[in-house]
């Protein structure tokens, strides 16, 4: 497709959210439009489907096999809806979550299948795959330091935080595989150091892409 796509990846409060706002607001104030996206999300549909696997009462008794279909009905929103017309037209496409999510948090952490996922993938993302992967990693020491001071709303608690430790090092441990798995496309980052070091590195490599 003529466009870029670039999605961002990590465990718990490893600063996606943050390091993504960044590069858009860096490459939109250079003339670069920006397609930003968040999983679950960026769809009517999808935010619905949010509130339901990471904020709801419902959520918390979801089974694997549900909260797969349910993130995996977000993302077929979302590619279909704005993703894939936006790769046709040649943007830029910044994505907080992709298809890596699922394989570690599904796969790896819950235990799935990773053949099906993969097959899964396929029927989903309907030919759209990253160019580039920011993958933001943490100890999990750190990431307990952090979401302690993270301040959100009392109505706003976040089901996969909640995880056991186990399940986050599961998490971690799928990244760093995939990340082995695929080092033409991921950029493993060193998510514990100051977030201006962060952001630095990965321009770095964002301009590289683009130039």
């Amino acid at each position: 497709m003529p466009g870029i796509f670039v999605t961002f990846e990590g465990g718990e409060a490893c600063g996606k959210s943050t390091q993504i706002a960044r590069l858009a607001k860096k490459l939109e104030s250079m003339g670069q439009p920006v397609v930003l996206l968040r999983e679950p999300g960026s769809t009517p549909a999808g935010e619905m489907i949010r509130q339901i696997l990471l904020h709801s009462d419902p959520g918390i008794n979801l089974r694997a096999k549900t909260e797969l279909l349910l993130f995996a009905a977000s993302r077929a929103q979302m590619v279909e809806e704005i993703a894939l017309p936006a790769l046709q037209a040649g943007k830029l496409v910044l994505a907080d979550r992709f298809t890596d999510s699922t394989t570690v948090y599904q796969g790896f952490a819950r235990g799935l299948d990773l053949k099906f996922l993969r097959q899964l993938e396929d029927f989903v993302c309907s030919g759209a795959r990253p160019d580039l992967t920011f993958l933001l990693d943490l100890d999990l020491e750190t990431m307990k330091k952090r979401q302690l001071r993270r301040v959100r709303p009392v109505d706003a608690t976040d089901r996969m935080e909640q995880l056991p430790i186990e399940f986050h090092r599961r998490v971690r441990e799928g990244y760093l595989q995939l990340a082995q798995e695929f080092p033409d496309r991921i950029r493993l980052i060193n998510a514990a150091r100051p977030e201006i070091e962060v952001e630095a590195e990965i321009w770095k490599e964002m301009n590289a892409l683009l130039s």
